[in-house]
């Protein structure tokens, strides 16, 4: 494949870091002679992890306990303003979530607005559902199903949450049901999360906790549904769907309100010096949240080349060859200054390797 060509069916190495961030066994493959150990950029994961306390022997030992799993509800409840705590159900990753609705909600044609997070249309395919991409939100009022990534991954596209409350009311009217995926939100605008307007009817919030708390490999995240859907998903995800140090870690970090403004603080400044070395480069930031950064190259497969054989992992997109993902690297000067060399290599010839 040609240097520069980022999505190719062909190479299963390049189609897995289009798909996916995080890959990197496939990027070790595809880059045998990078240097280790990898910067993974790839994701829109916190490098800052919520401190892990000590967890009680019987985290491990015993089965999740009901009272436990309502307290890491109530609490989620509280941190994403939920009016009722019984609205929310928590789940082993809001991917599990994603897998599951389709099963779930009734529908055939769906409508996901705009180039976003592709397990949406991919799981609603398998489902068998007629799946399309909608460009404008008041045409996703014409469909069975909406999904609506808010902030959107990649470009950090932000709806008003009056603006969904509308569209939700539509789709109820129709029996439709609106799905958004809020998994970016703690850390862009809370104030527009849907949840603080739930519809009584047909609307679930996707909340994720392990990109916010740097936590992703505990495996948490939570939907908060309308009376008319939450006892669904719960029974459909059964008991001790959720693990016990999930829920113990869960329970901590959500109420721990000062750590997450802190850390918010830590990723608008670790998103500003990115923005200035990216643009310094020759790069345009054209969107992203304080999680992420996109930005447009007309040679930005070259690149992730680049970036990749000096075991530093972008994302690319295969449907937008002219992209790259960056997440915020931690505080680890010796990151920046990798980062920083590699860019600031583009002052030489351009691509002249």
């Amino acid at each position: 494949m040609a240097t520069g060509s980022i999505g190719g069916a062909a190479d299963p190495e390049r189609a897995a870091l289009t798909y996916h961030g995080g890959s990197l066994d496939a990027a070790r493959r595809l880059f045998p002679d990078a240097p280790e150990p990898w910067i993974d950029l790839s994701t829109g994961i916190n490098p800052w992890r919520h401190p892990i306390e000590p967890l009680d022997a019987s985290a491990w030992a015993r089965l999740p306990q009901a009272t436990a799993l309502a307290e890491l509800e109530a609490a989620a409840a509280q941190a994403y303003g939920a009016r009722f705590a019984s609205s929310v159900v928590a789940a082993p990753g809001t991917q599990v979530l994603v897998q599951w609705l389709p099963r779930l909600v009734r529908g055939r044609k769906v409508g996901i607005l705009g180039l976003t997070y592709s397990e949406h249309e991919r799981s609603w395919r398998r489902a068998g559902a007629d799946v399309q991409a909608i460009d404008r939100l008041d045409d996703l009022a014409e469909c069975d199903v909406a999904v609506i990534v808010n902030p959107n991954n990649p470009d950090g596209r932000l709806i008003r949450a009056p603006q969904l409350a509308k569209l939700a009311q539509a789709l109820a009217a129709q029996r439709g049901t609106l799905i958004v995926d809020e998994a970016f939100m703690d850390v862009v605008r809370p104030s527009e999360s849907l949840v603080l307007q739930l519809p009584q009817t047909g609307a679930i919030v996707l909340r994720s906790f392990g990109k916010v708390f740097g936590l992703a490999g505990l495996r948490l995240g939570f939907a908060v549904a309308s009376p008319d859907i939450a006892p669904a998903l719960r029974e459909a995800l059964g008991p001790w769907a959720v693990s016990g140090p999930a829920i113990t870690i869960g329970t901590r970090a959500l109420g721990d309100r000062e750590w997450l403004a802190k850390t918010i603080d830590r990723l608008a400044a670790g998103a500003a010096r990115l923005d200035r070395m990216l643009h310094e480069a020759g790069l345009r930031v054209i969107g992203g949240t304080p999680l992420f950064r996109l930005a447009a190259h007309e040679q930005a497969g070259r690149w992730f080349e680049r970036l990749g054989r000096a075991g530093i992992l972008a994302r690319p997109f295969a449907a937008r060859s002219e992209w790259l993902r960056f997440g915020i690297p931690p505080d680890d000067e010796e990151v920046w200054s990798r980062l920083r060399n590699v860019l600031q290599s583009a002052r030489r010839p351009p691509f002249g390797d």
